[in-house]
Parts: structure tokens; sequence; C-alpha cells
């Protein structure tokens, strides 16, 4: 026998003696408004409008826009007595939107399925004999919503009343107080008493992995934790167990969550039951500032929005960018911030004849430099700019470099002789979003969900709605969609090229076809004969055409479709092998084996990484939170970063470091403010000071002159042996640490 059914009949004899007692005990009874007690009863009574009155124009929820794609299947609603048009297949609910209603909802999402489980949106419709669903009611023309009625509210706050009859009384120590849906909703929409005396039930808290912490007694079942995993994530790792009052969420098995977006769960969870384990009981959120900027850890630059208490990043969530993320991240993305924080380079340092560093002055560590760069030739001169370097330290560092005498500038992931002269060929030319307008897709040597993990949302999202067939050419990978493997090498591309494979039918009869190139292949030796393949494909089978251009280059880095554009290319593959100064600026995945051993480093960077332990110089940066700079996407989309956080010690912002180096140096660069870098720029690429805005390439492959080399026989090899450690902050991070030792055990 239950302990509450105990207690309840241990209750009843004293609530008889109670009524037995004199009238004046003070006794606790439940009052619920006048209204709400007969709801049908105060409808009936309140007055109705003047039929002829006219009703001032309401603006939709969240500045909402309706686009009717044709015109005739444009439907009239009246919700609360406002007439509004929406089009044919729009639910109840997103009619009240477009009508500037907000109604309330735990377990709809406009990006998942409709569940309809949790009755919170419940709106009284005309001659319906009951509140209906307004998330999974189709709206019909002529239909009479109303959403403010004594019987809507009863409906609600009775939904309220069930929801929090199992819910902890934790919001002093839970993570999502001040940002949660159920307190916000219980105080709009709730009772200010429930009539639960029983025990309240709990479940048992599920290991999810190192990045989502779970509360589970606080779970509502909701249901939006499973749709997101099995719709947008693509992993089945997530399901409802059990029935009634056992009913729960967890995995079948005990197992983690391995996708690389499970961090989402955290931002659609509408409770306090799933949130982030790195961030628990570290802030509350009305303490932190938030800086609206972008993520450079890999090349789409998601939209982010930083959160930092005085001179700490605490946590970094999702901003809604329709064109490019959505309003998901990844999980490296999301976590590594804390790399933020650990092994930063805080001084300028120089190498003593012992080999160990010693902190000194910006001028003194700018005069050794100096000195050192006029004692080598010109074309022994070096700089390689780093895979999270800004468009403007890259330009001055390229005409720093060119005004000392050399030509040998180039940024990380760009190999030597990258053909850069056209755009079309390094960038992703149907746009992120344009790829759900592909019908069939053909990876040649990428690995999307490790390389770009919001692009390969984006496929995920297409397969799933529209059945889209994908095809790939690489090395074994792990893909969360349908995909055919066709083969790892140039081989197969060759059959493809040639008409042979049974593959070439799909992209024949295919209406908008894509092909997606990896940026790995640029490494390669023989990348222009198989990049002329690809274009070849492309030109045979409609790829590229007026209406649609499926022709696309994924890059790796953040720094690398702005390199590209200003010019920072490979000349020499014996460049680095000769040089005797070589300027390191952020460059840590350059193989520092190839620096002879005579030779004078310098780096530039914010993280004590690989590189730093061959410098003789080192000379400390800001990182991307720390200041302002300009980053292209793999699209062609320019986006700016913006300072979330003061710079750590006495760094500086890179493009300000070259400068002095130059004045000191003796050859002055003509620019002395961030504008003054930028209208350099804009005579080298215009594309680069059009923030927000994306610049197509102009012309395509029918410009490009034949190529005579040949495919080696060699297999494509994955480029990405690591998701959760790309760069030198994530190498710093330990929570991301945490995710390679965990996740990625075989």
């Amino acid at each position: 026998m239950g302990v509450g059914i105990l207690a309840s009949r241990a209750i009843r004899p004293a609530s008889r003696l109670l009524r037995s007692q004199p009238s004046n005990l003070l006794l606790r009874t439940i009052v619920s408004k006048p209204e709400l007690q007969s709801p049908e009863a105060a409808a009936v009574s309140q007055p109705e409008p003047p039929k002829n009155q006219i009703l001032p124009p309401r603006n939709p929820v969240g500045g909402a826009r309706v686009h009717f794609t044709n015109p005739e299947d444009a439907i009239e609603v009246f919700v609360d007595g406002y007439a509004v048009k929406v089009p044919k297949g729009f639910t109840v609910l997103q009619a009240c939107e477009v009508a500037g209603v907000d109604i309330p909802r735990f377990c709809y999402h406009s990006r998942l399925s409709i569940a309809g489980n949790c009755r919170m949106c419940l709106v009284e419709v005309e001659k319906s004999p009951k509140p209906v669903a307004s998330c999974a009611m189709p709206a019909l023309p002529g239909m009479k919503i109303k959403t403010d009625t004594p019987i809507a509210k009863k409906a609600r706050e009775g939904v309220m009343e069930f929801l929090l009859m199992n819910h902890p009384l934790d919001c002093p120590i839970c993570d999502q107080g001040g940002e949660c849906d159920l307190q916000d909703q219980s105080m709009a929409f709730g009772s200010d008493r429930g009539r639960f005396t029983e025990m309240k039930r709990s479940v048992v808290d599920k290991n999810l992995g190192p990045l989502v912490k779970t509360v589970m007694t606080r779970c509502i079942q909701c249901t939006r934790c499973v749709r997101f995993a099995s719709e947008v994530a693509g992993v089945q790792d997530l399901g409802m167990l059990g029935r009634g009052s056992g009913e729960e969420i967890g995995t079948y098995v005990e197992k983690l969550m391995t996708s690389e977006l499970s961090g989402n769960v955290i931002d659609i969870c509408p409770v306090g039951a799933l949130t982030s384990k790195p961030f628990a009981f570290k802030a509350r959120n009305w303490e932190l500032k938030g800086t609206e900027t972008i993520d450079v850890s890999d090349a789409v630059g998601s939209n982010i929005r930083v959160d930092s208490r005085g001179p700490e990043v605490m946590r970094i969530i999702p901003r809604l960018n329709e064109d490019i993320n959505e309003e998901w991240i990844s999980d490296k993305t999301r976590f590594s911030y804390d790399g933020l924080k650990r092994q930063r380079l805080s001084d300028p340092m120089i190498r003593d004849s012992d080999g160990r560093f010693k902190a000194v002055s910006w001028r003194d560590a700018l005069a050794v430099v100096g000195d050192i760069i006029h004692q080598v030739k010109s074309d022994e001169i070096v700089g390689i700019a780093g895979q999270l370097s800004d468009a403007e330290s890259m330009m001055v560092l390229k005409d720093f470099v060119n005004r000392m005498g050399s030509d040998n500038v180039w940024c990380e992931g760009t190999a030597v002789g990258v053909d850069a002269d056209l755009r079309y060929s390094y960038l992703m030319n149907s746009s992120i979003s344009g790829l759900e307008n592909a019908d069939v897709f053909l990876l040649v040597g990428t690995q999307p969900r490790v390389e770009a993990a919001m692009v390969n949302a984006r496929i995920c999202k297409t397969v799933r709605a529209s059945n889209a067939k994908v095809a790939y050419i690489g090395p074994p990978a792990d893909f969360n969609y349908d995909c055919k493997h066709l083969g790892t090498g140039p081989d197969t591309l060759k059959e493809i090229a040639e008409g042979r494979h049974p593959f070439c039918a799909a992209l024949k009869n295919a209406k908008n076809p894509a092909i997606i190139v990896g940026a790995g292949l640029f490494n390669r030796t023989d990348k222009d004969a198989i990049l002329a393949a690809v274009e070849s494909i492309a030109q045979a089978n409609n790829v590229v055409r007026p209406d649609w251009n499926g022709l696309n280059y994924l890059l790796l880095y953040a720094a690398q479709a702005a390199a590209l554009d200003l010019g920072l290319i490979q000349q020499s593959a014996k460049a680095l092998e000769s040089a005797k100064f070589v300027y390191l600026m952020g460059a840590d995945d350059v193989d520092v084996d190839k620096i002879p051993k005579d030779a004078f480093v310098v780096y530039q960077g914010h993280h004590g990484d690989k590189a730093v332990y061959r410098a003789n110089v080192i000379l400390p940066a800001s990182a991307f939170t720390e200041k302002e700079g300009t980053y292209e996407n793999t699209e062609g989309f320019t986006q700016q970063t913006v300072p979330a956080v003061p710079t750590v010690g006495d760094a500086r912002d890179d493009w300000k470091i070259v400068r002095a180096l130059s004045e000191v140096s003796g050859v002055n660069l003509p620019y002395n403010s961030i504008e003054g870098v930028r209208s350099r720029i804009k005579s080298v690429a215009p594309n680069l000071v059009h923030t927000d805005e994306r610049e197509p390439a102009a012309f395509g492959p029918s410009l490009k002159p034949e190529c005579k080399e040949t495919m080696s026989t060699t297999p494509f090899k994955p480029v990405v042996e690591n998701f959760y450690m790309t760069n030198a902050i994530t190498r710093a991070s330990k929570i991301m640490a945490q995710c390679s030792a965990v996740l990625l055990k075989k």
C-alpha cells in the first residue's frame, strides 16, 4: 500500500473532527474565480462586440511574416474577432501567431513534428463541443477561434495543474530558473494553488554523456528531445518508455547520446529536465551579459550568443539565422568555450639561450623580431595564417610580407597552387539553405558530419523531407541518414565522369543534383585532375545552369574562404623547407618538422598550442570572443565577430601586432585603424566589406582551361580525425577532452 494512500486515510478522520468543531477555526479552502467555476455561463454572459466594429491591426508574434506561394490558397479565419489570412495547411496555433496572439505550448516546436501531447495550447473554436489543441488542429476557412474566453482559461488552468502535479519544487536549485517555460506559463496561465495531496513520483536520472545533465523527475513528457534526436540529429538514441504514471524518457538500453548536435536538447527542453552539465550551478541567466557574434570552429559561421560574466565566457548558445544554422549549433561550438581560459598566452616572450621563455615588454619583443627579419633574404621570409584568423589580420600579414619582398604567405588548408582566380572553385555555390532544394547528393571526399555539422544537418533535413538520394565517395564513414557508399577513391569518380557507373542514371534524372567536394582534396597532388573530373560530371549532368548551381566545395576552416579571396596562396612547395624567418599567425597545424633548425620562428596567437614549442618569440593575440574581425563562411557569406570579454593579460589584436611590427621593421603600412584596413580589403576583395551579405560567384566551370593531369589511384583519406579537437581552442578545452575520451571510444 502506497504511503500517499495511507496518509490520505489518516487525514480523513481529522477532517471529520474539524467539521464538528466550532466554525471560527481557519480552514484552507480551494477558491477559484466565479467565472472559472462555471465558464459556460460566464461565456454566455459576456457581451458580444459590435458587428461592424473595426478592430485595430495586430502585429504577428515575433515579427513573423506569412508568404503565400499561391494567393488562391489563402484562407480567412477569425482570431478573437480579428480577421487574418493564412495559407492552407496552417494550424490554428500558427493562425493565432499571425494574428498576434501568443498561445502557450510545451510540446509544440516549429521545427519538429507535431505531437499534441501537452494540451497546454487549448483554445475555444466556435461550434466545437470542447476546447481543441491548437497545435494539431488545421485552420479551416471561416473558423472562429477564441483564445481568451473563460472556457480556454479554465482548460489551461486544469492542464497546468496536472503538469505541476508530479513536478518537484526545484526552482531555487534548478539551472533552468529564469528562462523556464514552465515557470513563465504557470505564472501566466496557472492557478494560484493546487489540489494534489498525494506523494509526487520520482524518476531515475539518465547518463547521456559529459554534456547533458538530466534530472528526469522534472520531465513533463513533452517528447521534444525524442523528436529532435530522431528528426534533426538523425540518431535514434532517445525514446519514451512505460505507460501511465510509469512513463519516462530515456535510452532504450544503457548508452550515451552520441550525436554531434546533442547539446541542442538543452535549448528545446521547456523545463529543467535537460540542462548543460558544464554550466551546472555556475550562474543565473540574469547575471550574464549576452553578446551576439559568430562561431569560428568550422567554416559554417554559425550565429551564436556569447554569455559572459565579467572577464569570463560562461556559456555559448545559438542565435536564429535561417540561412546558416537555423537555431541549432554543434556541440563543439557550444561547449569548447572553457578552452578560452586555459593555456592562454598573456605576455610577449623571448626564448633565452638556455631554451626557457622569458616575459618581456612589447617594445623589446618587436625590436628583436625587427632586427632578425632584416638579417635574412627576402625570399626566405614566410608568413602563415592560422585557421582562426580574421580577414583584417590576413590582409595586414600579406601586406607586411609583401613589403618585405616575399610572396610566401598563405593560410592553413590552402595547399600549393590552389586555383583562387574564380570564386566558384572554392565556395558552396548553392548556399547552405539552398541544399534543401536538391534531390540527389554526391559527396566527394568529404564527411560533412565531422567537417561541418550544420551542413550535415541540412542534408539530413532534406533527406527526411523529400527522400533525396545521397551517394558518397571516400573512406568508410558514419552517416546519420541513408547513404550509398560508391567507392573509396578517384577510380569511382572516373567511372562516373565517363558515364560508366550505375549512379550516373540517378544524376541524369535528378531535377536539382548537388555535388559537394571536400576541401581536404586541395592537399592532394592530383587535385587538379580530381576537380576537373568533378566539373566534367557537373557539366554532363546539368548540375550548373542559370537557375541552379549545385557544384559545391565544403571548406574546413573559418579563415579559408577569406584567405582565398585575399590571395593568400602557397606558391612553392619548398618555401617552408628553405625559410630562415617564419611568422606563424595562429598557425598550429603546420608541420613544424619541415621548418629548418636554424630558422627564426615567431608565433603570434592566443593559445600555447603545438607551434609554440618551436617558437623563438611569442606574441600574445586576442581570441575571437575578444576582438572585432571579419570572417567569410563556406558559402561566401560575410559576417563579423563582436568582442564579448576583455583580452587576456597584455594581448593585442592580430592586425595591430603586425602593423606595429611593420613600423619597427621600417616598412610602415599605410593604415592605423580597423577602418583603414577594411578600405584596403575593399580594394582587394570588395565582398568582404559587405557584412551580412552573400556574394555568389559570378562565373562557372566553362571558363576553366582543360586539365592535362591524370588522377592517382590513392584512396581519399579522412581529413578530421577527432571532431572534438580541431583547433587551438578546442584542444585546450577540458570539456572537449572528456568528449574525446568518452564519446569516441570504440
